[in-house]
Formats: C-alpha cells, structure tokens, sequence
C-alpha cells in the first residue's frame, strides 16, 4: 500500500476483551476513505480474553481482509482497561505516530465517525477530541442508553465539571482521539489500570491546559457484557477528580495530577498583600525601616514592594536572581545553605532583617540560625520577621487522620521542605539561638486565593483570623514572630566589668 509522507500517522487502537462476537464488524465497519486524509494503522490489543478475540483478529489479517496495515496482540496476563490503553499509547509514542484514536472492540462506538473525531486534531483545534452522547438532547437515551446510565453519567459529570473547572456534556465516552505529541506531556502511564483511566487522563490533559473539543456521536447499546462496576467506579471518579481539585489548592499532591508549568524558584511563589498575610504584616513593619536585609527573596515582589520607597536600601539574597530589580535593592545570589559570613554585607546593621517562609527551605536551620544571630546581635534594635507554615494546621491535621501526608509544590507541604514546625518549635529554635520573642501570631490561610478575592474569600480569612487567636495552634496556616537579638554573654561580661 503506497504512503504519502505529508499525511498525518493515525493509529486506530482498538482495546479488546471477550469481544469474539464484535471485533470483525468493528474492523469491518472503519471507513477506508481515512486513507484519503491520513496514513492509516490499526492495532488491537486482545486484553487476555478467554474467548477466540484474538484468533479472529489474527485470521482478519491473514486473510488480507483489512483495508489497513493491521497488528493483532495479545496480553499474556489482563492488564484492564486503563493499562491497556497504556500500552496503546506507548505503541503509538514509540512508532511515532502524530495520533491515536481510541475504539472499543464490542462495538459499542461508531467507527463510521472517525473521520469527524480526526479533523478538528488533525486541522491543530485540538489536542484531544472525545466522542460524546450526551450533546445531543435525549440522544443517549434514543441510542438504548439505560435510564440508570443516562442518570448517572449526567450526575459525575457535573460533579466533574465544578471539581476540575471545565464544561465538558460527557467525561464517561471512551471513544476519544488524542495527540501523540501531548501524551508525550503527561505521566499517562501513571494512571490506575481499571476503568477510571479515563476520568484521569482528563485531568492530566485539563491540567496541562490541553485543549479539548467534544464531537456528537450515536449512542449504540447492544449485548455486549459490560464490564464495570457501577458503584466502585462512580466512587473511583469522584474521588480521582477531588484529589486533583485538593491538589490545586496544595492540600494535596500526587504526581499523575502534577502539571508541566513552570515551577522554578521565580515563578512558585505570589505576593500576598490584599489580606491579611505573612506579606502583608512584613511590608508594614517594615514601613519605617530604610536599610533592610532579605533573605530568601524568592521571585522579589516583596523586595520590590518595599523598594518602592526610594529612601530604603534593601539588600536581597536568593539562590535564583529575580527579574528587573530596582536600582535601590542589592542582590546576592547565594544559597542560604552556605554560612553568610563571607558575604560582604555580614557586618552591617539592618534596621529590618526579613526571614519569609526561609526556615522550612534550610537543611539545618538551627545553624543558620545562629549565624543570623551573630549577625545581628552587634545592633539590638534589629528586628527579624520570620514567617514559616504551622503543620499543625487543622486541615493538615485532618488529612494525617486517612494517612495522607503528601508533599506538594506549594502550601505547608511544599515539596521543597526540609524541615517542618509548629508554634512551640519555631519558638524554641529562635529562643535557643539567642533571640528574644516580641510577638507571637498566627496567620489565617490564604482563602481568596481558593474561594477568589470576593466577599466569601475575605470573609473566611476574617473567621480564620478570629479563631487563630483562640486556638492559633489548630487555626493558624502559618506561625508569624517578630524577634530581636538578646545581649551576648560578651556584651553581658563586658558591661559587668566595667560597672566594678
């Protein structure tokens, strides 16, 4: 069969169990005008069924009855529906094919409309294109759908829609055409290998902003055997997609649901200084302060917020340099992991020294520590603000009650933590180094930035705010001090001498 090398590789994959009485018709019924557009393959993959799915397959092929180069495979042990898609997927990945279109071997999806699935991918409008039913007013149900099925679709799919944010008319077709190019992106090979892969490569493609469009197809209900379980796989869908909305938040983290966005030092983290915050409590007590020391200034908007006051100088330090930095702010790239005593500014007096969200990063924060009080015991007046996540927050508390204790990319459990604290020992580290303690508070969780900067989002840091003054060891999101250094033994000894 000639090729033509400008057309698009389309790998029709057709997944296959106990289908012996479909699978002909099904390759039958693949409309051969697809090679007019694409170069055409097609693979089934006999999910080790107990039935002749496979030897049919085989002898559709000896037979040279396909209209298409055709493979015909076999899984030694069933893998299940998800991770026979995996496997699919991998064949497509390293054949280097630009697509792959999904197809059931029981004929439940129209081959006939392969073409219409193929097009909006193949014309660059998509990176995905689902079949679905659900379009269509009443078409599900005209098409034999169950009235239990029709019900329970529309159901998870609201329920999806609101978790993930999307407004998808079906999650629960399998009849789908994806972009090799962007399976390429996402941890597919991650996903569960029972029916809920679906729902997951959803999310993973939401996630990484893939662009979707939904195609009306037919609903066709015949007597195929239908494999799932109802309950178990409502509940699996539920669960998957609350997961992953927890996880945009940073309560949670699990790497199928981990996005390819960019997530260096310069872009992980915002400036928070509409509410009450970390942020915010700095930049006010730092008002009448005009020579101020950094530490850990991340992506600078704290920096530059401060330096919007032309009569600071401000010195920053990081291991990543941040971008357009003000003529009155000084920057070091230095990795706080290393002793600051040979950097220039080591002798200096800082009216202010900023230590936000520093500590949990550190892998011996008590060394550290005791180099900032070195630092700055020459000068009693400096304050230090220090700011770091309570991982006795309730929510965190709350999820260690089912045994979750997952690192993330933000939030308490940022994955980049080396150390975590409660209220008593971060008082203790500081207490211990030499400082004394002025104030004590705990900081409310930043709800506008999951409930939107809109009346609810305020309202719930003005209820988190009230309760962390009552219980700030369960409430409080993250533990705020402000502390200074005491007098050294030296400066003690000294005084004492000279008062004989």
């Amino acid at each position: 069969m000639s090729t033509n090398k400008h057309k698009k590789k389309v790998l029709i994959f057709i997944v296959a169990y106990n289908a012996e009485k479909t699978i002909e018709n099904v390759l039958n019924r693949i409309p051969v005008s697809l090679q007019k557009e694409f170069n055409a393959e097609i693979l089934v993959i006999d999910d080790a069924s107990k039935d002749d799915t496979y030897k049919i397959g085989l002898s559709h092929k000896n037979k040279s009855m396909s209209k298409f180069p055709l493979h015909v495979l076999k899984n030694p042990i069933n893998q299940g529906y998800g991770g026979n898609q995996k496997i699919g997927y991998h064949y497509a990945i390293k054949n280097n094919f630009d697509f792959v279109a999904l197809l059931h071997g029981d004929g439940q999806y129209a081959p006939e409309y392969l073409l219409k699935l193929l097009r909006p991918i193949n014309e660059g409008k998509a990176d995905a294109v689902f079949g679905s039913r659900m379009i269509k007013k009443k078409g599900a149900i005209k098409g034999g759908m169950p009235l239990y099925k029709f019900v329970g679709n529309k159901i998870l799919t609201f329920i999806q829609n609101i978790l993930l944010g999307v407004k998808l008319s079906e999650f629960h077709s399998g009849y789908r055409v994806y972009s090799v190019n962007t399976l390429k992106q996402i941890p597919f090979f991650m996903n569960t290998n029972d029916f809920h892969f679906d729902t997951e490569i959803i999310i993973q493609f939401v996630l990484n902003k893939g662009l979707i469009k939904e195609v009306p197809i037919p609903t066709y209900y015949g007597d195929e055997i239908c494999h799932v379980n109802g309950l178990k796989y409502a509940y699996n869908v539920v669960k998957t997609s609350f997961t992953a909305r927890l996880q945009r938040y940073n309560l949670l983290y699990d790497r199928r649901f981990d996005s390819i966005e960019d997530v260096s030092n310069s872009n992980r983290y915002s400036a928070k200084l509409n509410w009450d915050s970390s942020h915010l409590k700095a930049v006010n007590y730092s008002k009448d302060s005009t020579f101020i020391l950094d530490l850990g200034c991340a992506n600078g908007e704290i920096t530059k917020h401060l330096a919007k006051s032309k009569r600071k100088t401000i010195y920053a330090v990081d291991k990543y340099k941040p971008k357009n930095i003000p003529k009155n702010v000084i920057f070091f790239k230095h990795d706080l992991n290393v002793s600051l005593e040979n950097i220039v500014f080591y002798n200096k007096k800082f009216d202010t020294i900023l230590l936000l969200d520093v500590v949990e990063h550190l892998l011996n924060p008590e060394e550290f520590v005791d180099n900032i009080y070195k630092m700055a015991k020459s000068n009693l007046d400096t304050k230090i603000l220090v700011s770091t996540g309570n991982v006795a927050f309730i929510i965190t508390r709350f999820l260690h009650l089912f045994g979750l204790f997952n690192y993330g990319k933000k939030g308490i459990l940022d994955i980049t933590h080396t150390r975590l604290f409660t209220f008593k020992t971060l008082i203790k580290l500081f207490e211990q180094s030499g400082f004394i303690i002025e104030e004590v508070e705990g900081i409310p969780a930043p709800w506008p930035l999951i409930l939107g900067e809109n009346f609810l989002g305020y309202f719930a840091v003005k209820i988190n705010k009230l309760l962390n003054k009552l219980f700030p060891g369960i409430f409080a999101y993250q533990i705020w001090l402000t502390v200074k250094p005491s007098p050294s033994l030296e400066y003690l000894l000294k005084n004492a001498e000279n008062n004989k």
